[in-house]
């Protein structure tokens, strides 16, 4: 074998070795890199609108029987609360509310912890949220909803918005309790079927207020009168004059 067979060889070894541990490199970039969850743009990390409330809870480690069910007719609204553990204080995120139209995820409002954004600017937030939404979309009077919800409304400044028209992404900036970040997750047509169906429950609701105050008062007065006879009872057993 001559010196120079034995060179390029010895080069083209020395060439796969270093492209080799390039490739090691990058993938042990990207591993490093990747988050523990899998954000989605039709949900929040690994959780997916239009999901059930059994696999909602199961990911989220909250029993179902902790879920809230606000109004049970014309359709069932229901809201599960998730609070961060005190065994994980490095999450930004402090709780996390669950709103489900007829067992389908409709809505979820995240609440970041002040600690964990302190300093952080408005622009700081945009920044982070653009990575897995994209681009903050324009704000148009058609794009916002006509009638703002009491979350939204509690929710203090809409600073940027993301989606399309399945879903919608607000990041708002409230004041009402020191300055702290939330975002909203919407699935638009969730959302807008358990709007018409909360307003209809509060009109059956007023509808059939007087009724529902005439069962209580006959109720309240029965178990006046159940109490008294029961006293009686007893207490003629006992009488001594």
């Amino acid at each position: 074998m001559t010196k120079n067979v034995l060179r390029t060889q010895l080069a083209g070894i020395w060439c796969m070795s270093m492209t080799t541990g390039a490739v090691a490199i990058a993938l042990s970039v990207l591993v490093a890199t990747t988050p523990a969850y899998a954000q989605s743009r039709s949900g929040y990390r690994d959780y997916q609108l239009g999901a059930d409330l059994a696999s909602t809870s199961a990911l989220a480690g909250v029993a179902v029987s902790e879920a809230t069910t606000i109004h049970s007719r014309p359709a069932v609204i229901q809201d599960l609360r998730w609070q961060r553990p005190f065994s994980n204080k490095d999450d930004a995120v402090q709780q996390i509310v669950f709103s489900f139209y007829n067992d389908q995820l409709s809505r979820i409002v995240v609440d970041y912890d002040h600690d964990r954004t302190a300093g952080m600017t408005d622009a700081d937030l945009i920044e982070a949220l653009s990575a897995p939404y994209g681009a903050p979309v324009k704000s148009t009077v058609k794009s916002r909803p006509p009638t703002a919800s009491q979350v939204e409304q509690e929710s203090g400044t809409a600073l940027a918005r993301w989606g399309d028209p399945e879903f919608s992404v607000v990041l708002y900036r409230s004041s009402a309790y020191g300055s702290g970040f939330r975002i909203i997750v919407t699935s638009t047509r969730l959302e807008a079927l358990a709007r018409t169906a909360i307003a209809k429950a509060g009109q059956l609701d007023e509808r059939e207020a007087p009724r529902r105050e005439i069962e209580r008062q006959k109720k309240d007065a029965d178990d006046v009168r159940a109490a008294q006879a029961k006293a009686r009872i007893a207490n003629k057993a006992a009488f001594r004059p």
